[in-house]
């Protein structure tokens, strides 16, 4: 019987896995999004279709794979962090990046369109326009790791393959529901149903928030 301490823990590892892909997402992401509007029209479409069509890939798919990578027959299987918290955060660091990818590129596009004949002109190095475009793009950054957190806590498919679901060790918020409905727990399943529902609104509150404040005219109170 799972108990209070228990499902405590099942939250804390969530977020906590989630919170660092999101984050190495982010590190990775939001300078390819920038990096997408420093190049070549063309260049910079091929780029943007690869990572729109990632968007669309299943997440069973991206769990699947990590899986055969990490197994111990498979290329990284020496690591021998299959079934482990570390799995889960590179499977969901895949799953992430093309969403942070995607949404960094369209809050950095509309700063290059204003000002990125100027940045081209007063910084010659490519890493410092993008990390001047980056900083000029802040909200909409933040409007992408909050969507990307939200896709990564609510994942459930690939976190179940790379994880194991491992009582006390790798089961997460969404595998624990899958796992008490089945046993007809429904009160447990239920009780992290609201706690990840209530996670999920607060992220949606916060990306609207960010979205609404970027959004509001200069001067407005």
């Amino acid at each position: 019987m799972v108990d209070g301490r228990e499902i405590f823990g099942i939250v804390v590892l969530s977020v906590q896995v989630s919170l660092t892909a999101s984050l190495i997402g982010m590190a990775i992401g939001a300078p390819l999004g920038g990096l997408f509007c420093t190049l070549r029209e063309r260049t910079r479409r091929v780029w943007l279709a690869i990572f729109s069509a990632l968007l669309a890939v299943p997440t069973v798919v991206v769990g699947l794979v990590v899986y055969i990578l990490l197994s111990r027959s498979g290329p990284l299987g020496w690591l021998g962090i299959l079934f482990t918290p570390t799995a889960i955060v590179i499977a969901q660091v895949i799953i992430t990046l093309p969403v942070i990818t995607v949404f960094s590129y369209r809050a950095c596009a509309g700063p290059w369109a204003d000002y990125g004949e100027q940045v081209r002109l007063d910084i010659r190095a490519r890493w410092r326009q993008i990390a001047e475009l980056l900083k000029m793009a802040k909200a909409g950054l933040v409007t992408a790791f909050l969507v990307a957190f939200g896709r990564a806590i609510s994942e459930v498919g690939a976190v179940m393959i790379v994880g194991g679901n491992i009582r006390g060790s790798t089961r997460v918020m969404t595998t624990a529901i899958t796992l008490e409905t089945r046993q007809g727990n429904f009160n447990i399943a239920v009780a992290l149903g609201i706690i990840l529902v209530a996670i999920s609104f607060g992220v949606t509150v916060l990306t609207w928030w960010v979205t609404r404040d970027r959004a509001r005219p200069a001067g407005a109170g």
